[in-house]
């Protein structure tokens, strides 16, 4: 088993009214991601007290199996498709290293 090196993290602002839909998206969306160089796991969190915000935590090798090679592929450009019109403000997306 392979201890993944980088975190994702992304919170992603729903435009309200629109949370049903965009998670329709995401389960059409979720086989592009996990194919990918790389790819180790991923989680989608719900707010509890902001429903329309949502937690991704995407596990991958390295910073640049998701930066170059995720992005860099057909499939992102299908995952943009799909998901990036739900999103009011575009989020920030970071990456973390595990130091403990």
């Amino acid at each position: 088993m392979t201890t993944a090196a980088i975190l994702e993290h992304a919170l992603l602002d729903v435009r309200p009214g629109q949370e049903d839909s965009f998670l329709a998206a995401f389960a059409e969306a979720r086989p592009l991601i996990e194919g990918q160089k790389g790819f180790v796991d991923l989680r989608l969190e719900r707010c509890v007290e902001h429903p329309s915000r949502f937690l991704l935590l995407v596990r991958w090798d390295t910073l640049e199996d998701h930066t170059e090679g995720f992005r860099g592929s057909p499939e992102y450009v299908r995952w943009r498709e799909l998901l990036h019109h739900f999103y009011d403000p575009f989020p920030e997306v970071t990456h973390f290293a595990r130091v403990l």
